[in-house]
């Protein structure tokens, strides 16, 4: 596996999708990236009781990370 990436560079990443939460009400947070290449993350606002969260998370946050970061094995949210 490649060198992951850092919270700095993750968040970095993050910041291009962040206008679209944003605009709903809604954030998200790192929470923590494992050793094995999971990024933990927080739905924050909005998009936490929102129904397309999940959609959100897969088609959004985790296929714009995984693209970028090829190290990253997946993303899931955490309370």
């Amino acid at each position: 596996m490649s060198e992951l990436p850092t919270l700095e560079m993750i968040n970095s990443a993050l910041d291009k999708l962040r206008p679209y939460l944003e605009r709903d009400g809604g954030d998200v947070e790192v929470v923590r990236i494992t050793k094995e290449g999971t990024v933990e993350v927080k739905m924050l606002g909005a998009c936490l009781t929102c129904a397309q969260s999940t959609m959100t998370m897969k088609v959004g946050i985790e296929k714009t990370l995984k693209d970028t970061f090829p190290s990253i094995q997946s993303v899931i949210a955490v309370q």
